[in-house]
């Protein structure tokens, strides 16, 4: 995720780090190689000329920007529904925390507050690495130790389980009348919304964008922006090459940030920060229990907040 302070309106022509510019440079020495053949050879191609003028790029051009606009806007959707089930994990996990705190004595033999902390930490940092195809091993490690940790390593659905162990945790309160139904009730609720977002966001990762959308996209741009010197060679003579990457920019700029924030959970400069955010679970969790918080995770020079 990019995080950067706000410019003034000059600056920001100017922006180079957070931009998708540097990942289309290819694309766009091409489309310039492509305008300046094409004012070379006068709109010829082989000798021949090629008979387009701007109308129908005019007609085409509304087709695909409204095209763009169906791909952007599902891409964000599916982007802003994950970062929607990310908070719902902030707000659950420190719902039940607060709860075991007040509700729990003490010294409750056989439970330990804390460690009950560090499980639903634990259950972010994994559904994190799981999402993103990434070892848990560390950081389970790190807040369960290595004999539990070791339990849920190479397990498909870790999150899962560990929400799993917080349950049985919280029916051997209930069974030894530490905790009434009522307040068993609310606490599994909070545990059910922990899983029912695990599980939203499982949805999401699963189920891409169709792929057959992005390659009718992808060819769609590539054809115009490929097309389009030739059409308005006669009409603009000299300023070919300019409009015409000016107009390729747009377009494949587009298309690139569509691509990254279809996949909210990579690891690109505009997927979810998930790393900063499970760091902030944990903060707000451990200051909960009064106990000492790790620091926030801060950008990158590049303004790149994992």
């Amino acid at each position: 995720m990019i995080v950067r302070p706000a410019l003034n309106w000059f600056r920001m022509l100017f922006v180079w780090h957070g931009s998708v510019l540097k990942s289309i440079i290819p694309q766009l020495v091409f489309m310039a190689l492509v305008s300046m053949l094409a004012m070379y050879t006068h709109g010829r191609l082989f000798g021949e000329k090629i008979p387009l003028n701007t109308t129908p790029f005019t007609l085409c051009g509304v087709a695909l920007t409204i095209f763009l606009a169906f791909r952007n806007n599902a891409s964000y959707e599916r982007y802003w529904e994950a970062r929607r089930h990310w908070g719902n994990v902030l707000i659950a996990a420190r719902a039940i925390t607060s709860q075991v705190s007040q509700y729990v004595p003490a010294n409750t033999l056989q439970f330990d507050h804390f460690s009950f902390v560090r499980l639903l930490t634990a259950f972010s940092y994994a559904l994190k690495h799981q999402l993103r195809g990434s070892d848990s091993s560390a950081d389970l490690t790190r807040l369960l130790g290595e004999g539990m940790a070791s339990i849920y390593r190479n397990r498909v659905f870790t999150p899962i389980l560990l929400l799993d162990e917080a349950r049985r945790r919280l029916a051997m309160l209930n069974r030894t009348a530490v905790l009434s139904d009522t307040q068993l009730w609310m606490m599994d609720k909070q545990l059910d919304e922990l899983g029912a977002s695990a599980g939203a966001c499982e949805r999401i990762h699963a189920t891409p964008i169709p792929f057959a959308y992005g390659v009718l996209l992808h060819r769609t741009v590539y054809a115009y922006c490929s097309l389009l010197p030739f059409g308005l060679i006669d009409s603009i003579g000299f300023a070919t090459p300019l409009i015409c990457v000016f107009v390729s920019y747009t377009l494949l700029a587009l298309e690139a940030i569509a691509s990254q924030i279809s996949e909210p959970f990579n690891c690109s400069p505009n997927s979810l920060a998930l790393d900063a955010m499970t760091r902030n679970i944990e903060r707000s969790l451990f200051e909960l229990c009064g106990k000492p918080m790790p620091p926030a995770l801060q950008p990158n020079p590049h303004y790149e907040l994992s």
